[in-house]
């Protein structure tokens, strides 16, 4: 565990991989995931399926209780596109909640150069800010005030030509890609995946080092090793990982060498089939064989509107906080970033994500928290509770006498 280790912040603004012990250091990579331009295809889980062969995990019928059928990340799914509709009240409130994180030091509107407030200082330059690493400042180019008002804008996509994106003929500037006006409801739109937390929980607790810190500063399970214990489990403070199903892990000689082979009725001479490592603790690997290729993971390559991208970490968070001020520019005040904090109880997320709304609603911890931080302080109280307790052992004996 780095706190144990190296000190609390031994990585803070720098790369886990220095716990490791690597002999060439290599640059972080992680994604940045942008929510605001998310359309909800499921690309990157199909080609997350795919690659990685994944079985399925579901019998093809609707959940029922949303339009997305998948539901949310788990052993057989490394990328899950979550669904959230909301009305135009949660919408307003939304946005009031950023305004109020806009106070705290994130991005805001514009403000003359000199004006002392909002993140710029006397020279109107832009600095970073102490609690949530984004960058405020004056932002080019001047602000709509109708902007502010009412529901949000269609969303700028950066320059993206998405048709040009896909390889179409089609003009794209003869084509009107303005956002339909649904003033009622909204869709949010989010692909969530492995944080590759810089302090990872899972990382601290497994007893079997299954699970180890990549060269890129990724976790990985290695799944001939995992003992299917399930520690890990409980050690992620954000529910990504889980154990395939069919229960504890099973000898490594009654696994099927088929990858996606789901169990299907034996005959009577015949043993059921498992899944592919079935028990094993399994999540996303970031694509740890492409990445040593020099080649995209597959979630990111198969994305049509790059709402997630791939790269140095360091490059992704200065992306994601040029985004979040460009939406606020456009009065989009509940624009935050999630996992670009250094400091929270992660030590930052390699998986870095733009949302438009309070974490709770895309199924995200607002306070994530890695359980192994607290160990050096419980094993203290714990030594002094037994110290207390023989103290008091001792005064019984010395101070009580046969009467």
């Amino acid at each position: 565990m780095v706190q144990m280790t190296q000190g609390p912040d031994a990585t803070v603004e720098g790369n886990p991989t220095a716990d490791a012990h690597y002999e060439h250091p290599h640059p972080r990579k992680g994604f940045f995931t942008d929510t605001s331009i998310c359309i909800g295809c499921k690309a990157c889980e199909v080609a997350c399926k795919e690659w990685n062969r994944n079985p399925v995990d579901s019998d093809y019928t609707l959940s029922n209780s949303s339009f997305d059928n998948s539901e949310g990340l788990g052993a057989d799914t490394w990328r899950h596109v979550a669904f959230v509709e909301q009305d135009r009240q949660r919408v307003e409130e939304a946005r009031e909640s950023g305004r109020a994180l806009v106070s705290l030091g994130m991005p805001t509107l514009r403000r003359a150069p000199g004006s002392g407030t909002g993140g710029v200082d006397d020279a109107g330059a832009i600095r970073p800010s102490a609690r949530t690493g984004a960058r405020s400042g004056p932002l080019d180019g001047p602000i709509d005030s109708s902007l502010a008002v009412g529901l949000q804008a269609g969303p700028d996509m950066g320059g993206l030509d998405v048709l040009s994106s896909l390889g179409s003929a089609v003009d794209s500037s003869a084509v009107d890609t303005t956002p339909p006006d649904t003033p009622e409801f909204r869709w949010l739109m989010s692909s969530d995946v492995c944080k590759h937390c810089t302090n990872a929980g899972c990382l601290d607790v497994c007893p079997t080092g299954a699970l180890f810190r990549t060269e890129h500063g990724t976790v990985v399970v290695q799944d001939d090793v995992c003992n299917g214990c399930g520690t890990c489990v409980a050690g992620c403070p954000f529910g990504v990982i889980e154990r395939r199903k069919d229960g504890i892990a099973q000898p490594k000689t009654d696994r099927s060498p088929a990858p996606g082979v789901h169990a299907e009725k034996p005959s009577k001479a015949e043993k059921p089939k498992k899944n592919k490592n079935s028990g094993v603790a399994q999540k996303c690997t970031l694509c740890y064989d492409r990445m040593t290729d020099g080649q995209t993971p597959a979630c990111a390559q198969a994305c049509p509107t790059t709402s997630i991208r791939y790269g140095e970490r360091e490059d992704m968070v200065a992306s994601a906080q040029e985004r979040v001020a460009q939406l606020h520019a456009q009065g989009r005040t509940e624009a935050r970033l999630y996992g670009a904090n250094p400091k929270d109880g992660v030590g930052g997320t390699g998986s870095v994500f733009l949302l438009l709304d309070e974490p709770e609603v895309y199924g995200l911890p607002p306070d994530p928290r890695v359980p192994t931080r607290d160990l050096p302080r419980m094993y203290a109280r714990a030594g002094i509770a037994m110290a207390g307790m023989v103290a008091a052992a001792g005064l019984a004996f010395l101070g009580g006498g046969r009467r």
